[in-house]
């Protein structure tokens, strides 16, 4: 079993930025995906941004978020950091991180095992 928690959502300005935490507890992350999904109010759970825990952490992000956010693995601290910038309104949503065993990336939320409890992010205009 592998436990995720989140930390670092809040109340940022238009244009301000944002760090996201994912600390996992239990199994390790050795071998898995680990990815950010957000679903914003009367919206669908939607894929954020992903990355392999081992080998050479390739990332993968959505289209929406491409050159805003970043994100990054600290092996040492079992941490996945989502770093957001240029924040938008429409970022605005409950920001969840997950995580699912193998290589291969999956980009819908049902394909992710493993789940932690979410983290508001609210941007204003």
């Amino acid at each position: 079993q592998v436990q995720l928690v989140e930390s670092g959502g809040g109340l940022v300005q238009a244009g301000g930025s944002l760090r996201l935490s994912c600390t996992a507890s239990g199994r390790t992350f050795r071998s898995y995906v680990v990815g950010w999904f957000r679903q914003a109010p009367g919206k669908e759970r939607e894929f954020v941004s992903a990355i392999h825990w081992s080998g050479d952490h390739s990332t993968y992000y959505a289209d929406s978020v491409k050159g805003r956010f970043t994100i990054s693995a600290d092996n040492a601290k079992d941490t996945v950091y989502l770093q957001m910038n240029s924040l938008k309104p429409e970022d605005t949503a409950v920001y969840y991180c997950a995580a699912r065993a193998g290589i291969v990336v999956h980009r819908e939320p049902s394909e992710y095992r493993y789940w932690g409890q979410g983290t508001q992010v609210t941007v204003s205009s």
